[in-house]
């Protein structure tokens, strides 16, 4: 189900617990397994839970808990847009709406043309420049309506 340097990777991973610990490395290879497939599918969770010898519920707990693992497929462009309070007293929801507007679609959605997936998420430590984003894996911060279109223009 996974290739072999992403099986390399995750054995890399449990190497670095005891040998009753594999389950700390849990974070990692759900990460390495979601980089190489996309998103966590049942079937990739249930794999992952066999690679480390737990039960497939507490790699779904793990998985439904954190806002970085995504349980469906995503657009080309994940867009994590912070809601908590320091993103919200900083102007989150205008950032917010003008993402609905302009691509169509609301939390939890993909673009028709699979360009773009949407996610609403708690923090991402950046309350000192608020409101925040995360695109991809690049940080963006004092975000704006303006500025938002200036940074989906160079992902198009």
């Amino acid at each position: 189900m996974l290739s072999s340097e992403a099986l390399q990777e995750i054995n890399s991973e449990i190497a670095k617990y005891p040998d009753d610990q594999a389950r700390a490395a849990l974070l990692a290879a759900l990460r390495i397994a979601q980089d190489e497939c996309g998103w966590l599918s049942e079937e990739v969770m249930e794999y992952v839970a066999g690679l480390l010898k737990i039960e497939p519920v507490k790699v779904a707990e793990v998985a439904t808990f954190y806002t970085m693992y995504d349980l469906q497929p995503i657009g080309r462009h994940k867009i994590s847009l912070c809601t908590n309070i320091s993103c919200a007293l900083r102007g989150s929801a205008a950032v917010a709406e003008h993402l609905f507007q302009r691509l169509q679609i609301g939390f939890g959605e993909t673009t028709e043309d699979g360009r773009y997936t949407l996610k609403e998420v708690e923090c991402l430590a950046a309350c000192g420049g608020a409101p925040a984003a995360l695109i991809g894996t690049d940080y963006y911060e004092n975000l704006t309506a303006e500025r938002v279109d200036e940074i989906l223009e160079t992902l198009e």
